[in-house]
């Protein structure tokens, strides 16, 4: 939930203000990931030995701490307050430095600089950490650590790795004498219970890094500056970086952060340790049963996107720029794909999994938020074709039941960033209880890609609003296509498979036009804006649609807000039915058209305030006696109009929520990639 970055250069000189606007501009980029605080730590001139008297506990230069509460901003003007204060001179030039930094989103301990990373050892900062996960033994080995001596200043669950950090340093030094950064890290790793990803930075060990992970994603970034090597596939990291050129490496919880710097990254694995000295990356594999760990090879990848991708352009905000961008993510999650005769998905043709999952006594998807709700949607029709039960899961509720998952069943994990933690531990579950399990996301190289046995990559592009639109309409086509492909050995639907799979060539124009309702929405927008509450209506394929259109609304827009079951409207909800509350009810056309009709008329019959989603043409069949608001749509088949549906509901989101002043792309109190439980 959590971002975390460092930036090493070597044998390049970089100021000291530039290697700020680095660190400052990878949290910028990482901000979706968690705003309420954030904090960087660089390095401070080394003191003479005439500028003071208490000598200091390590040869490197004193760290440079800086923590604020607020967003990143905050912090970018209270540094540069800071060291006027201080009088640092920001012209100094490092040939070799490291820094890191973090963006927090609160899980132990209230928003504030104590509670900000980096989280210190104590008095020196002899070992800094920023840390994104959760340690789930924290209190006992803070009791420990309490034992020995250690004072704790903040409620973090991460200031007890600094402190043990420096524990094991200084009994190694006791004991031993000499003890290497990796060794400290290792034995601290070893003690570690939970998720996490973690940066170390000690003046013990100058110019050096580490970074390890288990469980939350951490990327590694190398930029040689020599330009010999620029956009070609490398056999080995170590071997490409002990040739002592110059060059910039940096960690990262995404690949938004490094993406301006270079092209060429390393997902780190769990349990591996990644240590920078000398310029050179040497990477170690963990393994709690041996002392000693092994040296592993790993090869960098390139990636595949461009700047222009991470930035706004024309629009005002990422939310606003991902709704309008459905048409060309669409084009891309089919690209390939969808043929005249069928639907290709190479991840779940190799190894025969298409026939395991028709083999199936049941599908299982689970997932979180828009997840489960896109999975929802696509529920109907995955079961229409193939022909096998199909189980919804919240993945937070499964984990809790512990309900049952067989290995007769096929588990699809619906998760965009990949990294959800309740989705993963589900996936830990079913994966012991001997499933198939199917990874459904838009991140390639994530846990959930790594870790499930086959998959569907939905190829959404980059989606940096912390509310997911062009991913959920991504992620119900990407099902759609698995239904279509699982259920195309079955004659008895062949024709029906042929029209869904005409509807989804013409789906992106049709998302195209819905777009055009932009300014009606603004306008529908308006007149809601007093609102307190707001209910929506849905039913068959669309259920999905008003639990995910209030969703959005609760989210950006802070409105009180609830999807419900149109079925259910007379077992309770009607009683909240009058002149004042805004209802939208779904309405399009499918087979519960005729049952919308009646809601309706029992709403309108209790002076209720409707806006009614119809298809094009079916204003007066939905509302004949014109005493509702109606907003018309472009009619496609009946799995797909989920897809056409949400989006005057995301429009309707967005233009509330800009009109009553809130953050569009960073909520109150959420973030976007969601690492803990």
């Amino acid at each position: 939930m959590c971002g975390i970055f460092a930036y090493l250069n070597y044998n390049v000189s970089r100021e000291r203000r530039y290697i700020l606007e680095v660190l400052f501009n990878g949290l910028r980029r990482l901000e979706y990931r968690g705003y309420d605080s954030s904090g960087i730590a660089v390095d401070a001139d080394v003191p003479s030995c005439a500028s003071t008297s208490a000598v200091p506990p390590y040869a490197g230069a004193p760290p440079l701490v800086f923590r604020q509460e607020g967003k990143i901003e905050n912090l970018v003007r209270s540094v540069y307050s800071e060291v006027d204060e201080k009088d640092v001179n920001l012209d100094a030039a490092f040939n070799v430095h490291a820094g890191i930094a973090h963006t927090r989103w609160a899980t132990h301990g209230v928003p504030a600089p104590r509670n900000s990373h980096p989280q210190s050892s104590g008095a020196g900062d002899e070992f800094l950490v920023v840390h994104n996960g959760i340690i789930t033994n924290n209190e006992v080995l803070k009791e420990t650590l309490i034992r020995h001596g250690f004072t704790f200043e903040s409620d973090t669950d991460t200031e007890v790795i600094p402190k043990l950090a420096k524990f094991v340093f200084d009994k190694a030094h006791d004991e031993e004498g000499d003890v290497t950064f990796s060794q400290v890290v290792m034995e601290v790793m070893r003690q570690l219970e939970g998720a996490y990803a973690l940066i170390f930075k000690s003046p013990h060990y100058p110019n050096e890094l580490i970074a390890c992970k288990r469980g939350s994603t951490l990327i590694l970034g190398v930029n040689e500056l020599s330009g010999q090597n620029s956009g070609k596939p490398f056999h080995d990291v170590k071997a490409l970086t002990t040739n002592g050129k110059p060059k910039e490496l940096f960690f990262s919880s995404d690949l938004f952060a490094i993406v301006e710097h270079t092209k060429n990254y390393l997902a780190i694995e769990d349990d591996e340790i990644v240590h920078i000295k000398d310029g050179s990356v040497s990477i170690l594999k963990f393994d709690h049963e041996k002392e000693k760990p092994a040296s592993v090879q790993r090869a960098l990848s390139v990636l595949e996107m461009e700047v222009e991708q991470i930035k706004k352009g024309s629009y005002d905000h990422f939310m606003q720029k991902e709704i309008h961008e459905q048409p060309h993510s669409l084009t891309t999650t089919m690209r390939g794909r969808v043929k005249d005769s069928g639907v290709l998905l190479g991840g779940l043709k190799e190894k025969e999994y298409l026939k395991t999952i028709r083999r199936s006594r049941r599908l299982v998807f689970i997932g979180c938020g828009t997840s489960y709700n896109a999975a929802l949607a696509a529920r109907p029709f995955v079961e229409e074709l193939t022909g096998i039960p199909v189980t919804m899961e919240v993945a937070s509720d499964l984990l809790d039941r512990q309900g049952p998952i067989y290995r007769e069943d096929t588990a699809f994990f619906v998760s965009q960033s990949g990294e959800t933690a309740d989705t993963l531990l589900a996936l830990d579950y079913a994966l012991e209880n001997g499933a198939l399990c199917v990874g459904i996301t838009n991140t390639v190289g994530s846990t959930l890609s790594r870790r499930t046995h086959c998959g569907v990559h939905i190829n959404a592009g980059c989606e940096i609003g912390v509310a997911s639109t062009k991913a959920y309409t991504s992620q119900i086509v990407v099902m759609v296509m698995v239904a279509l492909a699982v259920g195309s050995d079955q004659i008895s639907t062949q024709v029906r498979r042929q029209a869904i799979i005409s509807g989804l060539s013409n789906l992106p124009s049709n998302v195209s036009e819905v777009l055009k309702l932009d300014t009606e929405m603004k306008e529908l927008a308006s007149s809601l804006i007093d609102s307190e509450s707001l209910l929506v209506f849905g039913r068959g394929y669309n259920y999905a649609t008003a639990l995910e259109g209030a969703l959005k609304v609760k989210e950006v827009a802070l409105m009180h807000s609830e999807g419900m079951l149109a079925g259910e409207m007379k077992h309770g909800p009607l009683a909240l039915v009058d002149e004042n509350l805004p209802i939208i009810v779904i309405a399009t056309r499918d087979a519960c058209f005729s049952k919308q009709q009646s809601v309706i008329q029992q709403l309108l019959s209790r002076k209720g305030r409707l806006i009614v989603m119809c298809s094009k043409g079916d204003a007066s069949a939905v509302c004949p006696s014109g005493s509702c608001r109606v907003i018309e749509v472009p009619e496609v088949a009946d799995c797909l109009q989920p897809v056409i549906n949400i989006i005057p509901l995301q429009l309707l989101a967005y233009h509330l929520t800009v009109l009553r002043g809130f953050d569009v792309d960073q909520p109150r109190n959420l973030a976007k990639s969601v690492t803990t439980q």
